[in-house]
């Protein structure tokens, strides 16, 4: 059994419309964090991840997500399944609660056209 409590965590910003409140479980096949988004995000392109699924659950806001080219509207209670490889960017003003698998990594993930 692993916990991590709030007071443990480690903000990451990707950008400014980007912030990512991560939950350090040090496990290899898992993790999660909170992301903010308060814009677009990247600025422009798209971003994708090389080796992990992402899940996303819609904590509060609303915005919209955009892979490889359909346009999802989001809104809190929604959950969307990101596969490895598919690239996306997101919009609006909203916060996601993200566990990833295998655990993410900065490495896997690569801003593209």
């Amino acid at each position: 059994m692993k916990i991590v409590h709030q007071n443990e965590t480690k903000e990451f910003k990707n950008s400014d419309q980007c912030v990512a409140i991560e939950y350090p479980m040090n496990d290899k096949d898992i993790n999660a964090a909170v992301g903010k988004i308060t814009g677009r995000y990247p600025d422009s392109n798209r971003v994708v991840n090389t080796k992990c699924k992402e899940l996303a659950y819609v904590i509060s806001g609303s915005g919209k997500v955009v892979v490889e080219d359909k346009e999802y509207l989001l809104n809190v209670g929604d959950v969307v399944l990101i596969e490895p490889g598919e690239r996306y960017y997101w919009e609006g003003h909203f916060d996601v609660f993200m566990p990833c698998t295998p655990a993410w990594y900065s490495e896997q993930h690569q801003e593209v056209e």
